[in-house]
């Protein structure tokens, strides 16, 4: 027999599996949560947390670089990456504690650090970190286990040493030439952040342009960007082979042009990610998956079992921290306060932490075409607004989807100087269905950045 039954279990503490287990607690429901790992899933871990300090990093080498244009010397820059890493581990464990003690201190709420598998629809075994197996039964199970970095099949890659997104955070010693298999979001961040730091960077990308799911106009730009800061970048290009060399790595390119060897001392794969749903024996429970493992749920997160949920990445769609915690206050808001919420039609923005940041929500040029909406496009370039001038940000440019009829803003995409900041501006006016116009005509700061957003949609008066 397992242990008297929980209100509900909870696999993993990511960011919606934390905030789950300390709202449902704190209304007195008996709750127990397991950690394979650390708490914290990989938002605090090995993904947002560190990634973006790491960017900061990277940053001020590259304003360092770029003192002369402000009038300053600098002096020569250089990079200590054993510094470097030491600050995000130090960020890291600060947000991890504090994230594993307000768990640990918390009434109704026992944290259990082990591996779960289901026995039965009701039941988990915990396989625990100190040694034997505890089962655990509960009215609700709640999987939140997210994902991990993609290992693709490429020949030669189980014969060479290679480095993923968590990986590639402890180096200690600055790569001499970093190849990056992928041309997304993960991809791009480390690319640019080791450029930065010093390191000779290649992008191999299988698609015929970066970011493959943006416009085209937003892919040239991005890879403009990088090609500037010394990036090389080979689009359509598939990697073939992976041998092992003295130095390091040597890959075999297949492009339309035929075959090119790249050598490197380190190689970064950046193809995607899985979901951690593999060791959690999900046929004992009968919950079901898709062809990539992500396990299906219904708009109110519950899988074809009733009782057991997912939550956060593991279920697949938009793999983001914010999307996971809106998982988090649908079932609180179901739970706790009857309520009805979905996952039906929620917006889903984005800010990817290359530099100048590129930021989405809604829809784009390309989703508006594919629709047959009636839209127009606001565009205005970064060297025409002023605050970039003056901070000498100017590269990248913003661009809004207008509804023609309606004067609705469909969606943004801003490729600039704190871009997430502003396209979150223009998601509350989504949010209220402000018409373009109260934008165009408001009365924002000077000189600020959101005092262009009045500029972006003049672009739409006639001319």
């Amino acid at each position: 027999m397992g242990d008297p039954a929980y209100d509900a279990v909870i696999i993993g503490t990511g960011q919606s599996g934390k905030p789950l287990a300390l709202a449902l607690a704190r209304a007195g429901w008996k709750i127990a949560v397991i950690e394979r790992e650390h708490v914290g899933g990989t938002c605090i871990n090995v993904g947002c947390t560190p990634t973006k300090t790491m960017v900061a990093s990277g940053r001020v080498a590259y304003l360092a670089r770029r003192a002369k244009d402000y009038g300053v010397n600098a002096g020569r820059v250089t990079v200590n990456m054993r510094r470097v890493v030491d600050r995000k581990r130090r960020m890291v464990e600060s947000f991890r504690n504090y994230g594993q003690k307000s768990l640990e201190k918390t009434a109704n709420l026992e944290l259990i650090f082990g591996e779960a598998r289901f026995r039965d629809a009701k039941c988990v075994a915990v396989a625990l970190r100190g040694g034997g197996t505890r089962e655990l039964e509960g009215k609700r199970i709640v999987v939140n286990t997210g994902g991990r970095p993609a290992v693709p099949p490429i020949p030669g890659l189980d014969r060479i040493r290679f480095l993923d997104s968590s990986s590639i955070m402890e180096l200690a010693e600055l790569p001499k030439h970093l190849i990056v298999l992928g041309g997304g979001y993960v991809g791009l961040e480390f690319c640019q952040m080791f450029r930065r730091f010093g390191a000779r960077v290649t992008i191999v990308n299988r698609d015929p342009r970066l970011i493959l799911r943006e416009d085209p106009d937003v892919s040239a730009e991005v890879e403009k960007i990088l090609k500037e800061d010394g990036i090389e970048v080979l689009n359509s290009t598939q990697v073939t082979l992976l041998e092992k060399t003295g130095a390091g790595v040597r890959a075999v390119l297949g492009t339309g042009a035929g075959t090119k060897k790249v050598s490197g001392s380190h190689l970064l794969l950046a193809l995607g990610r899985v979901p951690n749903s593999d060791r959690l024996n999900l046929e004992a429970a009968g919950v079901e998956t898709d062809k990539q493992g992500f396990i299906k749920v219904n708009s109110r997160l519950e899988t074809n079992v009733p009782g057991i949920y997912a939550i956060g990445d593991v279920k697949g769609g938009p793999a983001f921290t914010h999307i996971s915690y809106d998982d988090f206050r649908i079932l609180r808001e179901n739970w706790l306060a009857g309520g009805s919420a979905t996952i039906d039609g929620r917006m889903v923005p984005h800010c990817m932490f290359i530099d100048p940041q590129l930021a989405t929500v809604g829809l784009n040029e390309t989703e508006a075409q594919e629709r047959g909406l009636d839209y127009r496009v606001a565009k205005l370039a970064m060297t025409g607004v002023a605050r970039a001038l003056e901070t000498s940000e100017t590269r990248g440019f913003m661009k809004a989807i207008v509804d023609r009829k309606t004067e609705q803003i469909l969606g943004c995409t801003i490729l600039g100087i704190e871009g997430g900041e502003m396209m979150s501006m223009l998601q509350i006016a989504m949010m209220g269905k402000l018409p373009y116009t109260a934008i165009k005509e408001a009365i924002f700061a000077h000189p600020t950045l959101a005092e262009s957003l009045n500029n972006l949609f003049m672009t739409l008066d006639p001319r």
